[in-house]
């Protein structure tokens, strides 16, 4: 079992940047047991979408309209992963959830709020 929250949430101006974390924990933990660790967002009234993924190498992956704004990365020693989010957008307004794929099965945090006001 794989526990997921979610910190780093809030209000900010369009123009204005965030830096959400996502702290992973469970039993005989370590987030090398992890295969994918990514964030996903879902606006009112619309799917919940991908907006990037790290690997256990390290690999990234953006959804489109994020690239060059936002960086994931990731704290081995602390179990945890950021999402940089850079020049904010009125578009970029969701809930943020944390994923982690371990195994073939999928976790999710709680979920944090972004509100970028225009």
């Amino acid at each position: 079992q794989v526990q997921l929250v979610e910190s780093g949430g809030g209000l900010v101006q369009a123009g204005g940047s965030l830096r959400l974390s996502c702290a992973a924990s469970g039993r005989a933990f370590t987030i090398f047991t992890i295969d994918v660790m990514g964030w996903y967002r879902q606006a009112p009234g619309k799917q919940r979408e991908l907006v990037a993924n790290i690997s256990r190498a390290g690999s990234t992956n953006y959804e489109d309209s994020v690239k060059g704004r936002f960086t994931i990365s990731r704290d081995n020693v602390k179990n945890t992963v950021y999402l940089q989010m850079n020049s904010l957008k009125a578009e970029d307004t969701a809930v943020y959830y944390c994923n982690a794929v371990r195994s073939g099965s999928y976790y999710w945090g709680q979920g944090t709020q972004v509100t970028v006001s225009s």
